[in-house]
């Protein structure tokens, strides 16, 4: 679960960090996109056959992610033993009570996604084959998929600082006291600073800044 989850948060700055190319106007954002789909590792890697390999791998890490946090819930909660047994709570943040339905939310968010932008199955203000700073510009500038899309990228944010400083502890960095706070601080800069990169696109599309 830890090396899949750091698997996903790599993928989510990369992306997030690529979308930024908004600002710089349709030619260099479409370029950007095209380049994912065609260039990336050419001629080493035939055209075209990149993004699937890698959509193939991010899918396959969602799936044992997933399959990861189910097999846990069934360990924790065979440990807790009869009901009717005392079992003291320990101390957890709001993000590490919430990650199973957090995860319900991102899952459902990257679905919708998906849809929109990928297969263009939904679309959103945009038509099917247009290109894709065409898509972005048309989906932000309504207000529900930006609303829509600030909920799920505070959801995605709180499920990324649990689980940054979850999946470094498990990996061995937790070594000490200082070790667990430096730990905390790095998870806290990772999720804000993923959630700022998600969202000033977006907000700046749909306050009329880019477009």
């Amino acid at each position: 679960m830890a090396v899949t989850g750091l698997m996903m948060v790599g993928y989510l700055l990369v992306h997030s960090f690529g979308n930024l190319k908004v600002f710089f106007g349709a030619e260099t954002f479409n370029h950007y996109a095209e380049w994912l789909k065609q260039d990336f590792g050419y001629p080493l890697i035939p055209h075209g056959w990149f993004i699937w390999a890698f959509r193939a791998l991010m899918l396959a890490a969602i799936v044992l992610h997933i399959w990861s946090a189910a097999k846990l819930t069934q360990r924790a909660h065979a440990a807790r033993g009869s009901k009717y047994a005392n079992v003291k709570r320990h101390e957890q943040t709001y993000a590490a009570r919430t990650m199973r339905w957090g995860g319900v939310i991102v899952a459902a968010g990257l679905l919708f996604h998906l849809l929109q932008f990928t297969t263009q199955t939904i679309t959103t203000g945009f038509q099917r084959g247009s290109d894709p700073y065409s898509m972005f510009v048309a989906s932000f500038s309504l207000w529900w998929i930006t609303l829509g899309y600030l909920i799920w990228v505070t959801a995605v944010a709180m499920h990324l600082r649990h689980g940054v400083w979850s999946s470094l502890t498990t990996l061995g960095a937790n070594t000490s006291k200082r070790s667990r706070a430096n730990l905390n601080i790095v998870a806290w800069i990772v999720a804000v600073g993923w959630w700022a990169m998600a969202m000033v696109s977006p907000l700046a599309v749909f306050f009329g800044w880019v477009g």
